[in-house]
């Protein structure tokens, strides 16, 4: 009896001991990961960054819309090449600003299609680098 006893409690100990190794695996596997996905320093944030002076321009609808853009790139060739490409950046906003009426521009979820379409479309121009997030650093709309 006690040495039946003595098997069954060594495979519970033998269990609960793979179980936390296998526990603690996961967790640091999955944990660990953290330092990729945090976001970069602001430093690094504004160095990469390349400011979009004020765009005032016409809507569909007759209204008429000014803002401007500080566009974040993902590495300082980027922001080189996307200083040069200024005016191409420009005329992307203000062709899609010209084809929304001021419904469709109106609130947080116009302003977000707006700048993933800005985003997007930047990013087909881009060689040396692509854009990460488009801010909208100011937006008046009449």
């Amino acid at each position: 009896m006690n040495k039946k006893l003595l098997t069954i409690m060594l495979v519970i100990i033998s269990s609960i001991t793979l179980i936390g190794v296998t526990a603690l695996v996961v967790v640091t596997k999955f944990l660990g990961d953290e330092d990729e996905h945090k976001a970069p320093p602001i430093k690094e944030v504004v160095e990469a960054s390349v400011d979009i002076p004020e765009i005032t321009t016409n809507l569909s609808s007759g209204n008429i819309v000014r803002l401007s853009f500080k566009i974040e790139t993902d590495s300082k060739k980027a922001k080189e090449e996307l200083l040069q490409r200024e005016f191409q950046v420009r005329d992307i906003i203000i062709s899609e600003l010209a084809n929304m009426n001021a419904d469709q521009l109106d609130g947080a979820e116009g302003m977000n299609k707006l700048k993933e379409t800005i985003t997007v479309k930047v990013n087909e121009l881009m060689q040396e680098g692509k854009v990460n997030k488009v801010y909208t650093t100011s937006y008046i709309l009449q």
